[in-house]
């Protein structure tokens, strides 16, 4: 729920008698917005009417909020229950005089832990992020007299001076505007800059991204100058109420969180079980008590894989990095995994499903339409006629004659930033100076030759349109003009047609009036350019526009990426369902939508935000399947969408970039924020961030989540397979011997196993390539464990199997009258190649016979290393000092060898037999 938004300064009052509600302040006159703050403009608060405001309102800054300590951070990773038992474990051991045992398990519970601290370290900064977006400085009136201040020391009610550059330090009314665009991308999504006015009637219901007489606070002024009435300080502004959703928007717990915590109650509930199973047997049969409490420390080390979060950090870490080559940084390691199981990708538009570049797709000239290719900026491209073949722009008199204006009549410039084409000044300007230069046309170089520069009518709100008056060099004069259809149009008399201007009759008014409609249709913006001679004639600076001769119409978009169209239809495969959500126009949104596929059904809908606010929680979350686009959408929108969506069971994914995105980029399952165009919000608020801003990269992402979860899942089918085998080995041996039962693994060995043997290679199922059918799978269900598809028949099979090979070759030479630490070395022994034996079963889903045992290197660099290490702990002095084995003969070693080889070569055999019936 969204906290209250404190008052202004003074009682809010209505201010439209025909209406019940409180008058918004971006409806009301600024005189009538002044009255109500009880301010006069023209003078100000005076300086003990600011220091009284100002306690009543507070300064205006943005509550950060309570920050957790590192020491607190660290006591919270000791509550890890797996942790617990490990700590319990070595307090048992140094009680009974096993220090060294004590010693080896704590250490092994301080790492994990640490390794958990160092991931959680990473302090959420959002809070921080917004609070830097403020404006530290503000050019206030008070007493009549414009003053620098603090834009701390800001109260309702101050007036403010705006000019370009200046970061907007609180919500404003405007009073005066003059030519003054606001870049508010960061807080409404809007992907150009807004142009402002004071003086308009706006409905109550406007939505933030239509409230042009209004500057809010952290957007940044980028041409003109204005000045405007505080209306909202610090928390109460709009980046306030974004702050207060992001404080009360709690971070889920991702999945594998949420699985890994049911892993450790299974866990700690098997291990208590064995164990209290174990020790009954063991007083049952008369065993010495002192002698079960040491069973009891064996058991726990066996029950529970020590290495597993150390392993699993390890895993995600390598996932990770792989993920960072694909331009994905991952930021929380937790939610790597989540990416796998992501069955709804809500994206936004701009920068992500388009190239974030306006670009003229199509000129329209009187005679001819034409069409253009190439990428955003880059001026490399083609110029096409209606039937899509390449035409010489010099061949054409009149497309030469419309892009030369459009370059002419302009103020953006195309420059070359370390290596790419990029635009200063405004987009849409920007596009018409790279079309030009596709026809090789430059205005410095068309300037040179033939134009000098008059006059400049700028454009502005009110007059949606510029133009620029120019003398030839051979003395006629030209003025060049462009602006909105629906302005030019009434302004032109004629229609440039085969190098002559004809009176543009009725007929031909119409069909430029269809072609801008089809242009828009078509999701285009649509810029008008016309000309009209200006030699001798008298040219009125305040109405210069007059008796103009229409050159063409541009048809201007932010055209999808390239790749984004396959990018969506390979989600789909994968069940993975795309939905558009974005602060644009429904219709643009929508044309896109169906031109890369997100749209393509006949059930699919588009809601606005005015729908969202007509629909209740109940009634959204019963449409938010059906739905494809959310337009015109607020922050408070886009966290209904993700609850509803998160309701219905869907694991969502969610793409932002600006500061409105925050809340919801925190609320989803996985929040993936824009690296290029991103706000430090939007990325402090993310588990992921696109390097490239870059719609497939997710998809991509989505994949190596998948792989990632394979090979996740792979670790603890061999971890516990070993944990299983180890504590049935020891089962066994109080089953079978009774009254004369010994430990056939001490617990070190077990330690040695778990961490090293076996630890070392199963980390390198991290490396694992994705299997065959990773995109072709339906995602995995929300409440599916990490046991789903017979992995906990897999695992208790092959380690039921492995603890009685170990178990029978421990007890065979300890009858043939072995002493108990050569037939435990036996034991271990068998254990281990058992275990490498069963890594090459475990490191895919099919079957150990379809698969390649060389298709992992690491792992076979590994299965090697293993060898050699316990060759060591076996023959060494070293070893047999700290593991207590003995070294055994060259036939022994083979028996155990062969022994362990047979649980997963007769189990894998049945497996294939069956068609994997029989797991």
């Amino acid at each position: 729920m969204t906290a209250p938004r404190p008052t202004l300064a003074t009682p809010t009052q209505p201010l439209a008698p025909d209406d019940a509600r409180p008058c918004p302040v971006h409806a009301a006159s600024p005189a009538e917005v002044a009255a109500r703050l009880n301010v006069d403009p023209h003078s100000g608060l005076s300086s003990g009417e600011a220091v009284t405001r100002l306690k009543a309102s507070g300064p205006n800054l943005l509550d950060a909020g309570p920050k957790r300590g590192a020491f607190d951070l660290l006591l919270v990773q000791f509550r890890n229950p797996l942790l617990l038992i490990l700590f319990l474990a070595a307090l048992i051991s140094a009680i009974t005089g096993h220090v060294g045992d004590a010693v080896a398990i704590a250490t092994i519970a301080i790492i994990n832990a640490v390794v958990s601290f160092v991931q959680d370290f990473q302090a959420e900064k959002s809070m921080a992020a917004l609070a830097r977006m403020a404006a530290p400085q503000a050019v206030v009136r008070r007493e009549g007299a414009w003053q620098d201040l603090l834009a701390a020391d800001l109260v309702p009610g101050d007036i403010v001076r705006l000019k370009a550059g200046d970061i907007v330090p609180a919500d404003l009314r405007l009073t005066e505007a003059a030519r003054l665009q606001i870049e508010e991308a960061a807080l409404t999504g809007e992907s150009e800059p807004v142009d402002k006015a004071a003086e308009l009637g706006l409905a109550h219901e406007a939505v933030l991204a239509d409230r042009l007489t209004m500057a809010y606070s952290g957007t940044q002024v980028v041409q003109g100058t204005g000045i405007g009435i505080v209306t909202a300080t610090g928390m109460a502004t709009e980046v306030g109420q974004i702050a207060h959703l992001l404080a009360e928007t709690e971070e889920p717990p991702t999945l594998l969180q949420q699985r890994m915590g049911q892993l450790s109650k299974v866990l700690i509930l098997a291990a208590f079980a064995v164990v209290a199973l174990t020790v009954a047997i063991g007083l049952f049969n008369g065993l010495d008590p002192m002698e079960m409490f040491n069973t009891a420390i064996s058991l726990s080390v066996a029950a529970i894989p020590e290495g597993l979060p150390t392993i699993v950090t390890i895993v995600l870490t390598i996932g990770s990095r792989s993920m960072a080559r694909q331009s994905a940084l991952v930021r929380r390691l937790a939610s790597v995994e989540t990416l796998g199981a992501t069955t709804v990708i809500c994206t936004d538009k701009t920068g992500t499903l388009t190239q974030n570049q306006m670009q003229v797709i199509r000129i329209w000239t009187g005679l001819e339409l034409f069409s253009l290719t190439g990428e955003g900026f880059d001026p490399q491209g083609a110029i096409l006629d209606q039937d899509d073949k390449p035409v010489d722009p010099h061949s054409c008199p009149g497309l030469m004659d419309m892009l030369s204006a459009s370059v002419l009549c302009n103020e953006a410039d195309l420059v070359l930033r370390e290596g790419k084409a990029t635009i200063q000044g405004n987009p849409t300007e920007g596009a018409l100076v790279v079309a030009g230069a596709k026809a090789g046309l430059d205005r410095d170089t068309l300037m040179d030759d033939a134009y000098s520069v008059l006059a400049w009518f700028p454009f502005d709100s009110r007059r949606k349109m510029m133009s620029v008056h120019l003398a030839r060099h051979s003395g006629r004069e030209i003025l060049m003009t462009k602006g909105a259809p629906d302005v030019i149009l009434p302004r032109a008399t004629h229609l440039w047609l085969g190098g002559e201007a004809v009176p543009l009759t009725p007929d031909l008014r119409a069909e430029v009036e269809g072609v801008v409609r089809a242009f828009g249709e078509d999701a285009l913006r649509t810029l008008a350019v016309a000309w009209r001679e200006a030699s001798g004639s008298h040219i009125n600076p305040d109405d210069p526009e007059k008796d103009l001769v229409l050159l063409g119409i541009h048809g201007i978009m932010d055209p999808p990426r390239r790749q984004v169209g396959v990018a969506v239809h390979e989600a789909r495969a994968a069940g993975v369902r795309t939905v558009m959500i974005t602060g644009d126009h429904a219709h643009t949104a929508d044309a896109i939508a169906r031109q890369i596929g997100i749209l393509h059904g006949p059930g699919q809908t588009t809601l606005t935000g005015p729908d969202l606010d007509g629909m209740d929680d109940a009634a959204l979350r019963e449409a938010v399947s059906q739905v494809a686009v959310f337009a015109r959408v607020t922050p408070q929108h886009k966290l209904r969408i993700v609850s509803a969506l998160q309701e219905r069971g869907e694991v969502t994914a969610m793409t932002g970039d600006g500061v409105n995105d925050a809340p919801a980029l925190r609320k989803a399952d996985i929040g993936i924020a824009m690296g290029i165009t991103g706000t430090a919000v939007a990325k402090t608020s993310a588990a992921l961030i696109l390097l490239d801003d870059n719609f497939a990269t997710i998809v991509a992402a989505v994949r190596h989540g998948r792989r990632i979860y394979d090979n996740l899942r792979k670790y603890i089918r061999q971890a516990l397979t070993a944990n299983v085998a180890e504590v049935s080995t020891i089962l066994l041996a109080f089953l079978v011997m009774g009254a004369d039962a010994h430990l056939p693994l001490t617990p070190l060995m077990i330690l040695w196993v778990n961490l090293v043997s076996d630890g070392v290679p199963a980390l390198t199922l991290g490396f694992e390539p994705g299997e065959g059918d990773l995109m072709r799978r339906p995602p995995r269900l929300r409440s599916d464990s990490v046991f789903a598809d017979g992995l906990k028949y897999r695992i208790l099979s092959r380690g039921l199997a492995v603890g009685a090979v170990s178990f029978l070759v421990f007890h065979q030479h300890l009858a043939q009258g072995a002493e108990l630490a050569y037939a435990q070395t036996m034991g271990f022994a068998a254990l281990i190649f058992a275990q490498l034996w069963h890594i090459f079963d475990a490191r895919t889903n099919v079957s150990l016979f379809a698969s390649n045992p060389f298709g992992n290197r690491n792992l076979l660099i590994a299965v090697v290393a293993s060898l050699v290490l316990s060759a060591m702990a076996i023959y060494t002095p070293f070893g047999q000092e700290i593991l207590h084995t003995r070294p055994v003969g060259a036939g022994d070693l083979f028996e155990a060898f062969a022994l362990a080889s047979l649980p997963t070569l007769l189990l894998a055999a049945v497996n294939r037999i069956s068609g994997g019936r029989i797991p």
